[in-house]
């Protein structure tokens, strides 16, 4: 079984990378490795895709003590391992990476962390994505309901899944790859895609119909976003002009949910133009929805405070909208969960808060 172009591609980004820290060796140089500073303090607007990406602030990694030394090492054996299992048309979880570096000796990983860490690296680097690495992460717990029709492969080859009337109520699960050569998102007059942080909430927007009465898609992000997900979200709006919202709760962590969706996070700036959605709005819970709806809260943590005065200063909240509603969170000192809207009915999400923001925006 011959390798596609892609696959042809990748090896070749990751072979000339060894190459090149052999190259240096061979000159009797000290090898290095030059990679974007992944902080915020390095991510820059990019007014031609509206989102955020690395700026020029760089970090150099060189065998210049034992500590770097293995980092390079473990770069060697991982671009290896990569190699090996594309040209083998097999994948693996990062977790499954973690563990066979059990048997790389000095080059093994010592957490999780370091391992994913380094596959990041890679991407920043080779310029391909995990995904190209037929690099895995763990299953996602995201799912799809509503009025789309999904071409994708299968064990036994392509199959079309209608997201309504051929799935069950948990709906279509995402998979980790969704790019159109093996996931094709057939055509769909859908008025909006909505992605809502909570599995509760999505399951009672869908007991109540609103996929049905509104003509929409729901995706359950289960929690904070994996990748293929925000990827299926920026392509349903890229290729077919999809409005796209984002529904969670009430709090810094959620705020930063849709900050990834919208505008990319920082770990991964290096890949926004790929991933994020810059026309996505929030319809998620503001301090101020916690005084108009009357909603039940729950009193900020250290933590969420913390949380709040570092969105302050980070680059995608620096908007009006942002700015306002975090200072107003911090004087309330209270915070509020999308399903604290069922303290007025459980239809009133559906029948009140949704119609309500969704008709602000020209939706419905």
């Amino acid at each position: 079984m011959t390798m596609n172009e892609r696959d042809t591609k990748t090896v070749g980004k990751l072979t000339s990378i060894v190459g090149q820290l052999y190259d240096q060796m061979d000159a009797g140089e000290v090898p290095e490795m030059s990679l974007p500073l992944r902080s915020k303090k390095n991510i820059e607007f990019n007014t031609a895709t509206n989102v955020w990406n690395y700026g020029n602030m760089q970090t150099v990694r060189s065998l210049k003590n034992l500590n770097a030394a293995h980092m390079m090492l473990r770069t060697v054996y991982t671009c290896d391992f990569i190699k090996q299992q594309i040209e083998e048309h097999k994948s693996s979880t990062l977790r499954e990476m973690y563990y066979i570096s059990e048997g790389w000796g000095k080059a093994k990983f010592h957490s999780q962390d370091e391992s994913n860490l380094l596959a990041e690296d890679l991407e920043v680097v080779s310029k391909c994505m995990r995904e190209d690495f037929k690099l895995r992460p763990e299953e996602s717990g995201a799912h799809v309901y509503g009025n789309v029709r999904f071409t994708h492969q299968t064990r036994k080859g392509m199959k079309t899944t209608h997201c309504m009337d051929d799935v069950a109520e948990t709906g279509f699960a995402v998979p980790y790859n969704v790019e159109n050569d093996t996931f094709k998102i057939e055509k769909t007059d859908a008025k909006f895609v909505m992605a809502i942080e909570t599995g509760g909430m999505f399951a009672r927007l869908i007991e109540n119909g609103f996929c049905d009465k509104y003509n929409c898609i729901l995706v359950h992000l289960s929690g904070q976003p994996a990748r293929s997900t925000r990827r299926l979200i920026k392509r349903l709006n890229e290729e077919y002009k999809i409005p796209a919202v984002v529904f969670t709760d009430g709090d810094p962590w959620s705020f930063r949910i849709h900050a990834s969706v919208a505008y990319g996070a920082i770990k991964t700036a290096h890949i926004s133009d790929y991933l994020a959605t810059p026309q996505a709005q929030f319809i998620g819970i503001t301090a101020s929805d916690i005084l108009n709806y009357e909603l039940p809260t729950d009193k900020l943590s250290e933590k969420d405070i913390g949380a709040l005065n570092a969105e302050l200063s980070d680059p995608r909240f620096t908007d009006e909208f942002w700015i306002s509603e975090i200072q107003t969170m911090l004087k309330m000192g209270k915070k509020a969960e999308q399903q604290a809207l069922a303290s007025h009915g459980l239809d009133y999400v559906t029948d009140k808060y949704l119609p309500d923001k969704l008709g602000d925006l020209g939706l419905i």
